[in-house]
């Protein structure tokens, strides 16, 4: 397999607030590589806290001159970003030399595929009445499932802000992303709070710090809160959660696993031990976008997944294969990723 390598830099509508920092802008690469005959095309943007950084992203995708055998070495195993790209152009290039799209491919033939996948929409931190504005209009342009942002106020301000988001759309999936901000005593009080007032939640994600496993397993127990975790997967081992019973939900960040194979891998073993998993991105570009919407279809029958972000970007790499209509995203049938949706890249 020959491989190319072309960055890309692409701001963002409008810069976005995390616990590591702001995000104005998503530098990454694009890999090009032929197989057979056959061309993938894969992505790899890193996303410091989550991945390796840009340079060394760069770095180890200047190691990679056959991308099969450097899978296969583990060269690639601490630059998560770089191995997505090298992963994802593989699979590309196999299964369009198949003639089957990515999901058939990497799901195989027996296994049920889903043709369109459900998407949250988010709504940040924002007042009361903008966050039950907000909400109403995901709800009337099709969207199932709105999750939104908490732990930036205090708890008693997001409890109304969830009240008024269940009396705007009543028949909508809510979940709450604390983004590790609380201590296991407001966690606590939040899901009191959420009891009393008769709310129902989807799930609670990411509560707690990263580290905090015996917490979470802990809120699963004493509450009725379903919890999911998110940032833990980046410096916690998915075998350590799951032996701890620290999750109901797993959050599953293609970029930030590795690549298609490894997050399949994970949402295997989390299904075998009773857990399920929600497909993101850590605001990729289409190339990457599009591979995690086919990595959600495997899941067969995938809960509202965490794909919408397209919006984030001031442009793109490419016209978008796959864009959000009522709150689903239609799975490209292929061949591959996205047919030839992505033979020519504003790289």
């Amino acid at each position: 397999m020959t491989v190319d390598v072309s960055p890309f830099d692409l701001p963002l509508r409008t810069s976005l607030s995390t616990a590591r920092g702001p995000i104005d802008r998503r530098r990454g690469f694009v890999l090009r590589g032929t197989v057979d005959g056959s061309e993938g095309v894969g992505e790899a943007t890193p996303l410091p806290g989550w991945t390796e950084s840009v340079d060394d992203c760069r770095r180890a995708l200047e190691l990679v001159d056959d991308p099969g055998a450097a899978l296969g070495t583990g060269i690639l195993d601490d630059a998560p970003a770089a191995r997505h790209a090298v992963s994802l152009a593989l699979f590309d290039a196999r299964a369009r030399a198949a003639g089957e799209s990515l999901a058939r491919f990497l799901g195989g033939a027996s296994a049920t595929v889903a043709e369109r996948v459900p998407v949250n929409a988010t709504v940040g931190s924002a007042s009361v009445q903008e966050t039950a504005d907000a909400v109403r209009d995901a709800a009337a342009v099709g969207h199932d499932c709105v999750k939104m942002k908490v732990g930036v106020d205090a708890v008693d301000r997001d409890i109304e802000r969830l009240v008024a988001a269940r009396e705007a759309a009543p028949r909508v999936d809510l979940r709450a992303d604390a983004n590790g901000a609380w201590t296991r005593g407001e966690a606590e009080r939040f899901a009191d709070a959420i009891a009393d007032h008769g709310l129902s939640l989807d799930y609670l994600e990411q509560p707690l710090s990263s580290e905090a496993l015996a917490g979470h397993a802990a809120l699963r127990a004493e509450t009725d809160l379903r919890i999911a975790l998110d940032e833990t997967l980046a410096s916690v081992s998915v075998d350590a959660v799951l032996s701890t019973g620290a999750a109901d939900v797993l959050v599953l960040k293609p970029m930030a696993m590795g690549g298609p194979d490894r997050t399949l891998a994970v949402a295997e073993r989390a299904a075998e031990a009773g857990v399920d998993s929600v497909v993101t991105t850590t605001i990729d570009a289409v190339v990457a976008r599009t591979a995690a919407l086919h990595i959600a279809a495997t899941l067969g029958d995938p809960p509202a997944c965490g794909l919408a972000t397209a919006d984030l970007l001031a442009r793109d790499l490419a016209p978008d294969p796959a864009p959000v209509e009522a709150g689903r995203m239609t799975v490209p049938g292929g061949p591959g990723t996205a047919g030839d949706a992505f033979a020519t890249l504003d790289t």
